[in-house]
C-alpha cells in the first residue's frame, strides 16, 4: 500500500512539474514541449526522480517540428533563438544549390575551346610611336619604350635589347628574348644561338645588316627562363609596333613564343613549323629557335627546309647575295 502511495506521489510530482513547465512555455510565447510518454515511463521504471525525467524529456529530439503557439496580443514574442532551447530546436533542412546549366561546346568562348596561353590572347591596344594609326619609326618606338619599367624583368636586366638591322628590311626574324650575351651588349642574337642564326641568314643569301632582328620581350628573363604571360603582354605592343615600322614582306618566327604571340595559335612549334601563315597580311614562317637547334642538332635539317621556303618566296638560291 505504501509503495503504491509513493508511486502515486511521484506521478503527481511529475505532472505538476510538467504543468508548470508548459505554463512557463506558454507565457513566454515559445514552443509547446512535446513529451515522450514511453520514454518517461521507462525512465521512471529505472528509478529516476521526476526532475531527471523532465530533463531527459527536454533533451530528447522531437519526432517532428513543433508548431508555434499563438502569442498573446499584449506581449509580442521574443526572437526564436532566445525562446527556443538549443537542444529542442529542429535542425535546418539544407537547400539544394542550383547548378549552372552546362553550355554546349559550340556556345563557349573560343578561348575555352583550346588551352590558349595568355601570351597568345589578342592584343587590341594602341601601338607605341603610332599617331592616329600612322606608320611609326623605330626611333619613335624606342623613345616611347624609354627606360622601360612595365614588367618585373626590368629589375634584373643590364640593357634593354630593342632590335637591330635594316629599318626597311624585307625579312624580319623574331625570337623569344635576350640571353646573357645579349643583355650585356644590348644587341639581339650575339651569343651562341646568335652565331648560328647569322650562319642561317648568310646561307639564305643575306647579311645580318640586310634583315631586321628583334625579340618578343626586350629584357632578359632570369636564368634564361621562358617569358611569363604578363611579361609578354607588357612587351607585345612594342614588337607589333616594330613590325609596323619595318613593314617586311615576310617574317621568320623563331620558336614557339614568337609564333604563338604573333599568330594567336597555341599549336606546338613542332607541328606549326614549315607551314606558311599570315600576320596582318604579312607572310610568316614558323621554325625552330636557334638555341633549340644547338641542343638538338638533328633538327637543323628541318629548320633549313623551312628557310628554303622563305628563300623560294624571295626568289633566292642558296648562297646567292643581293
Amino acid at each position: 500500500m505504501s509503495e503504491a502511495l509513493e508511486t502515486s506521489q511521484e506521478l503527481s510530482e511529475v505532472l505538476e512539474d510538467l504543468r508548470r513547465h508548459l505554463l512557463w512555455q506558454e507565457e513566454d510565447g515559445g514552443r509547446v514541449l512535446q513529451v515522450d510518454a514511453r520514454l518517461a515511463a521507462e525512465l521512471r521504471g529505472a528509478g529516476l526522480r521526476p526532475q531527471a525525467v523532465l530533463r531527459a524529456q527536454a533533451a530528447a529530439k522531437p519526432a517532428q517540428a513543433p508548431a508555434p503557439a499563438p502569442a498573446p496580443a499584449a506581449k509580442p514574442p521574443p526572437p526564436a533563438v532566445a525562446q527556443t532551447p538549443p537542444a529542442a530546436r529542429p535542425a535546418p533542412v539544407p537547400r539544394a544549390t542550383p547548378q549552372e546549366p552546362v553550355r554546349p561546346l559550340a556556345a563557349r568562348e573560343p578561348e575555352m575551346l583550346l588551352d590558349v596561353p595568355s601570351q597568345v590572347r589578342p592584343y587590341t591596344g594602341p601601338l607605341p610611336g603610332s599617331v592616329d594609326g600612322e606608320r611609326p619609326t623605330l626611333d619613335e618606338i624606342r623613345r616611347e619604350l624609354g627606360d622601360c619599367r612595365r614588367c618585373k624583368l626590368c629589375s634584373g636586366r643590364k640593357n634593354i635589347v630593342f632590335g637591330s638591322g635594316n629599318p626597311r628590311a624585307e625579312l624580319v626574324f623574331v625570337g623569344e628574348g635576350p640571353g646573357a650575351d645579349e643583355d650585356l651588349q644590348g644587341v639581339p642574337f650575339v651569343g651562341a644561338a646568335g652565331q648560328l642564326l647569322t650562319k642561317m641568314i648568310e646561307a639564305m643569301g643575306y647579311r645580318r645588316d640586310d634583315v631586321y632582328i628583334c625579340n618578343v620581350v626586350k629584357c632578359r628573363p632570369p636564368n634564361n627562363r621562358n617569358p611569363e604571360p604578363d611579361e609578354v603582354t607588357a612587351c607585345e605592343p612594342f614588337l607589333r609596333a616594330q613590325l609596323k615600322a619595318v613593314q617586311p614582306k615576310a617574317i621568320v618566327a623563331l620558336g614557339k613564343f614568337a609564333a604563338q604571340t604573333l599568330l594567336r595559335d597555341s599549336t606546338p612549334i613542332t607541328r606549326m613549323r614549315g607551314n606558311w601563315r599570315e600576320y596582318e597580311g604579312i607572310k610568316l614562317m614558323p621554325t625552330f629557335h636557334p638555341a633549340y637547334l644547338l641542343r638538338q642538332p638533328a633538327e637543323k635539317k628541318k629548320a633549313w627546309e623551312d628557310l628554303q621556303q622563305v628563300m623560294k618566296f624571295f626568289g633566292k638560291q642558296p648562297g646567292q647575295r643581293g
